[in-house]
């Protein structure tokens, strides 16, 4: 009853109730453009553009007339990387789950896990590989030769951008939630976030929502339900819909229900993104020796994960490794690898290249 007097009341709870809609532009029904694609697609425009200033300040090996071909490079090496790690990181049954209705194959399925972030840097570091070995002319000339950590050097500047807008879109879909803040219908300080999407992404065991008030948010779908229905879940995804069109009195009702939440997402946007491109950034002003700028990446990026796994809750069926969740163990190894490029630059004999801030065109 007091759940049901708080929403008549509008009383405020605390924190920020998410309705925000998955979808730039709908079209019809769950067809349209989605921000997450968007936002792949601004990571990708971002890269190349800041490719092409790199290359014009003479700041990287890459030619510039080379930049959209490495761009191909690094983006199949996002898009590859990225789901092949998921699939063989995190949910290995679906190499081997086949069906006869698109698209077919359980890897090809991104609706399914989706990506990972540790595997769109593996894929980029392979890409890098393949950039340095550069591209034959119609003369037969080769341009654009180099060794691989080079290009790893430049290929650390380009990411965290999109690290950046994917964990924005991870916040707009609602996804790798955080930790209960406050349970339904206790005060939140003003930071947490309420994420209606909760009931339908979580199991039942990982649900902090009392019996009676599951009861009430079932009530509340099945008012939405309709008779070719198969249950209460696609009502409650048309209050999810109502709530995301601007429904103020759904919201009111629903809120309530609802766990606040740590906004890991938008942890996650300052700190894989915003603070591993200030910090790359600031390193690669002044030439260095190659591995130094890849290495303070790997760095940065792992420090600034691994603590996030303490208040963002694990992919719902994947195991652990002991105390550490598996985004933590590779964050670890990323910290190892960063640490190794900088023991290896700061030994190595090579000379030292970048400095976006002192090269001229």
């Amino acid at each position: 009853m007091h759940l049901l007097t708080l929403a008549q009341t509008g009383t405020d709870l605390g924190g920020w109730f998410h309705d925000l809609s998955p979808f730039a532009l709908r079209i019809s029904g769950g067809f349209g453009l989605r921000w997450y694609g968007l936002s792949y697609a601004m990571g990708f425009l971002s890269a190349f553009l800041l490719l092409r200033f790199l290359a014009k300040r003479n700041a990287t090996d890459i030619p510039i007339s080379r930049a959209a071909d490495a761009m191909m490079y690094f983006i199949l090496g996002v898009l590859i990387g990225g789901r092949l790690f998921y699939v063989i990181g995190y949910e290995p049954s679906l190499l081997w789950d086949f069906s006869a209705s698109a698209p077919w194959w359980g890897v090809l399925a991104i609706n399914r896990g989706g990506m990972a972030s540790h595997g769109g840097i593996v894929g980029v570091a392979f890409a890098c590989w393949r950039i340095s070995r550069g591209v034959k002319e119609d003369s037969g000339k080769i341009i654009g030769r180099t060794t691989p950590i080079r290009v790893l050097d430049t290929a650390a500047m380009l990411t965290p951008l999109g690290l950046l807008f994917g964990r924005l879109a991870n916040f707009v879909n609602a996804e790798l939630l955080g930790a209960v803040v406050a349970k339904p219908g206790e005060p939140a300080p003003w930071w947490a976030v309420r994420y209606p999407q909760e009931i339908l992404a979580l199991p039942d065991e990982k649900l902090v929502q009392t019996p009676e008030q599951m009861t009430q948010i079932i009530e509340l779908a099945e008012q939405k339900s309709l008779k070719s229905d198969a249950s209460w879940v696609q009502g409650y995804e048309r209050v999810l819909s109502q709530i995301q069109e601007g429904n103020a009195a759904m919201q009111a009702q629903l809120e309530p229900l609802i766990a606040a939440r740590y906004p890991t997402q938008l942890l996650q946007a300052g700190l894989d993104g915003l603070l591993v491109l200030v910090c790359v950034w600031s390193v690669a002003m002044k030439p260095r020796k190659p591995g130094v700028v890849a290495g303070v990446f790997g760095i940065v990026y792992a420090l600034g994960r691994i603590p996030m796994d303490l208040i963002r809750l694990p992919d719902a069926g994947v195991s652990q490794f002991g105390m550490l969740t598996r985004g933590q163990l590779y964050s670890a190894l990323t910290l190892i690898a960063g640490l190794l490029l900088v023991i290896h630059a700061m030994r190595s004999k090579s000379d030292k290249h970048g400095g976006w801030l002192s090269q001229r065109g």
